[in-house]
């Protein structure tokens, strides 16, 4: 068993398209419209035939109360592996993403996170 897809939930997927790729440089794998909605899909740029995130739109009602409760919270809503935190923090920040918490090592693993415009927190983590 392996993970094929996972979600994140945004509000807006035209905004949510443009970070997710112009912003933190995944691509796209799929782009199908469905109606008011589309199946949007990115990947890893070295990984195309790797885990898609879905870029999920907001609207089911329980949606917002969950992803407020987890912003309110500093929780973040999903993880990504880099090699270097301090130098992915340093070139996110020069893009504009604004981040909740700076680098900080917890001993095993050395995290940051921020907020993806779209109603998340998400970390970047590496691992030592």
């Amino acid at each position: 068993m392996h993970i094929t897809l996972t979600s994140i939930f945004v509000d807006d997927q035209a905004k949510a398209l443009d970070f997710y790729t112009q912003t933190l440089g995944f691509q796209v794998k799929h782009d199908i419209p469905l109606g008011e909605h589309r199946w949007l899909t990115v990947v890893a740029p070295d990984r195309a035939d790797g885990p898609e995130i879905v870029l999920e739109p907001s609207s089911h009602p329980a949606v917002p109360p969950f992803k407020n409760a987890l912003v309110e919270d500093g929780i973040p809503f999903n993880s990504f592996a880099v090699a270097d935190v301090h130098a992915t923090h340093k070139s996110l920040v020069e893009k504009g993403v604004h981040f909740v918490q700076p680098p900080t090592d917890f001993g095993p693993v050395i995290t940051a996170v921020f907020d993806d415009t779209c109603g998340n927190l998400l970390q970047i983590a590496q691992q030592k």
